[in-house]
């Protein structure tokens, strides 16, 4: 495929390597699977197939939360495909038969039971062949070339023995340096465990290569998804503590969904390490990742300029701190008049003696007496606080870290929920001697409420420089970090660049010509009155449009469950728009989106299934990919409701993607 057709303007899909169904899988899509669907992807005239992140997740379903940046999931292994299946003997055929008649009539697929199964199945081929696989030249020289497969393959072991925990859990080898992965790589009475897990990696590595291929002389791009974070119970962050702030994590801040922020759990990276090397790490995973994709999604990339981070001992990110930031300071809050106790009433929560047997008393939960309830509020004084001098008046002691300390206290509930809350109860957070961040409802505390008019002002008035000086930090991280990526490699950036999006995010995508995302249903002028929605016209070209992504619901669900369509006909100018979601009313909304002028008009398969009768599930939620927030079997798992061939007999949905893609995009008034 010539370079150049990344600037074409393109129709394209999004679609889950595991959704995809044909004969040949076991319950689940596979890396060979794409090449029938690229097949079905021409012939409907689409330019463009977007996957999700396809790294190996071990057991977990979320493709987000990776083991690893660089193994590919053995989930998606065509295991007949290999190379030592052609001499495998009877039992294996008959477990691999079983396993298609046990999985795959399953509308959703279980991650944890097919990863099971398909471990087991390649240790038996494994294991049969293991003599002329070990001693295999051909797999000598691929692990020289992908020399992250031994930190891999030693870490995956190591899990495995371990009973699948989180490394930190592990008796030995939690802190491990480069020389003690080698000598373990090196151990000879390992080496037939490390050598299973890359022969699975060489396997993976050549069938998605080859899948790649055909998407490609399909004259299709595929476009990956590139997780900007790493999950802390992973091998990069296992191998290379040093590329990560190990004691902050990861989210975004609260807001009218997340009262409390997101906390993904996921550790922040330590650009000023990784700069040492001139971010080895970086170029190693995107020179990987161009072997398979000619574009890629970059997920979350306001963290490239700045993230909310919060401390490993606060279960929410109520009180994280933007990274970086530009901090307040002991000198800056003693120039405003705030001496040294007064800092203190502003950086600490400060706690009545009677607050707390209120917070008891109120919350108990039951009859008790006098006795239970001068018990449990001397827990609480003996435990949690320190008094300050003679007064009616306590401090959290130094001891309570955050929210973990507070609930590893074992107070009654009512006190520990009270202290919970009163933890957030302040104006700053010192994050580092001397060094201060606004909390982010500092405006609800207890010591903003006894500041003056003119006190509010003056902090007001220094929190607002400090935001100006760190956007402009903001603006030269996210400049040099993506100048980092493009520089890197030949694929096109695709940037997820939702949320509360500072000024300069946009300001450096365009100077890169890095294409934002535009979802239709949350692009729209928020700050006018009736919250109109963007006109399509108005889209920039720098841009991929969709009406859905996999964090939402898809478009049929949302016109019938959440749009306001009355706003929306009007909207699209046709004030007719039937009210049940259908084939027509698919038509006119994906229609209208696909002329927006921006590039990549990307839309989900389930949404694209919709343009025909054939394929509406019965309940409109089970059509959903993930609902966040969310911890079950259902998200991630969604599967197609037909094989590939199957849905390719379907014209009345080819002729209706094809119309799609002929849609020119809409003129500026």
């Amino acid at each position: 495929m010539e370079k150049s057709a990344v600037n074409k303007r393109l129709i394209g899909v999004v679609v889950p390597v595991g959704a995809l169904r044909t004969k040949n899988g076991i319950g689940v899509g596979e890396f060979t699977d794409l090449a029938d669907f690229a097949l079905l992807c021409k012939k409907m005239k689409i330019g463009l197939i977007q996957i999700l992140p396809v790294n190996d997740t071990g057991y977990d379903s979320s493709p987000y939360s990776s083991l690893t940046a660089f193994g590919l999931h053995p989930l998606y292994l065509n295991i007949e495909a290999l190379n030592e299946f052609s001499n495998a003997d009877k039992a294996v055929k008959d477990r691999i038969k079983q396993a298609k008649e046990n999985y795959d009539g399953s509308k959703r697929f279980s991650p944890y039971l097919l990863m099971k199964e398909k471990k087991e199945i390649c240790l038996e081929i494994f294991n049969a062949n293991k003599t002329e696989i070990i001693k295999s030249a051909s797999l000598s020289e691929w692990i020289e070339k992908n020399s992250w497969v031994k930190e891999y393959a030693v870490f995956r072991r190591l899990k495995e023995i371990n009973d699948l925990k989180s490394w930190k859990e592990w008796k030995e080898y939690k802190i491990v340096t480069p020389a003690d992965i080698q000598k373990l790589w090196d151990d000879k009475n390992l080496k037939e465990e490390h050598i299973f897990w890359v022969w699975i990696q060489r396997a993976l590595d050549a069938q998605f290569s080859k899948a790649s291929k055909a998407v490609n002389d399909a004259g299709i791009i595929l476009e990956g998804d590139l997780p900007i974070l790493m999950n802390d119970d992973s091998c990069d962050v296992w191998a290379n503590p040093e590329i990560f702030h190990m004691d902050l994590s990861a989210g975004a801040p609260p807001d009218m969904y997340s009262p409390e922020g997101q906390r993904w759990g996921f550790p922040i990276y330590n650009w000023e390490a990784q700069e040492k090397d001139n971010y080895s790490w970086w170029r190693k995973r995107l020179a990987l990742a161009e072997k398979y994709y000619q574009a890629y999604r970059i997920d979350h990339v306001l963290g490239f300029f700045r993230i909310w981070a919060s401390s490993q001992f606060d279960n929410s990110s109520a009180l994280g701190r933007f990274v970086p930031y530009i901090p307040v300071t002991s000198g800056d809050l003693k120039k405003l008049g705030f001496d040294k106790n007064r800092i203190r009433w502003i950086t600490q929560p400060h706690i009545l003696t009677g607050e707390v047997w209120d917070a008891l008393k109120d919350n108990w939960g039951g009859s008790w007496s006098e006795t239970e309830l001068s018990t449990a509020a001397g827990k609480v004084f003996s435990r949690a606080l320190v008094r300050i001098n003679e007064e009616e008046l306590w401090l959290f002691k130094k001891k309570i870290r955050g929210e973990k300390d507070i609930e590893a206290l074992n107070l009654h509930p009512a006190a520990r929920n009270y202290l919970t809350a009163k933890w957030k109860d302040r104006v700053f957070i010192e994050y580092a001697k001397g060094r201060y961040a606004p909390v982010w409802y500092y405006r609800n505390s207890k010591a903003y409420s006894t500041f003056s008019g003119e006190e509010k002002e003056k902090i007001e008035a220094l929190l607002e420089k400090r935001m100006k000086k760190s956007e402009k930090i903001w603006e030269k991280q996210g400049m040099k970090l993506l100048s980092l990526l493009m520089e890197s490699s030949s694929m096109l950036p695709c940037a997820e660049d939702l949320g509360a999006v500072p000024p300069c995010v946009p300001k450096v995508l365009s100077r890169l010509k890095i294409l934002g995302l535009r979802v239709t249903r949350w692009f729209r002028l928020w700050d006018r009155e009736g919250q109109p929605y963007v006109p399509f016209e108005q889209y920039p070209q720098l841009s991929v449009c969709t009406p859905a992504v996999h964090d939402s619901s898809t478009v049929r669900e949302w016109w019938e469950r959440e749009a306001d369509q009355g706003l929306f006909s009007g909207f699209i100018g046709v004030p007719s728009l039937p009210k049940i979601y259908n084939t027509g009313t698919a038509k006119i909304i994906l229609s209208k989106t696909a002329g927006a002028r921006s590039r990549f008009r990307v839309f989900q398969i389930q949404d694209l299934l919709h343009l025909s009768n054939n394929w509406y599930s019965k309940n409109c939620q089970d059509e959903r990919i993930n609902v966040p927030g969310t911890f079950n079997e259902f998200n991630w798992a969604y599967r197609l409701p037909a094989t590939v061939s199957e849905i390719a007999k379907d014209k009345e949905l080819i002729n209706a993607v094809i119309q799609l893609s002929r849609i020119k995009p809409s003129k500026r008034e």
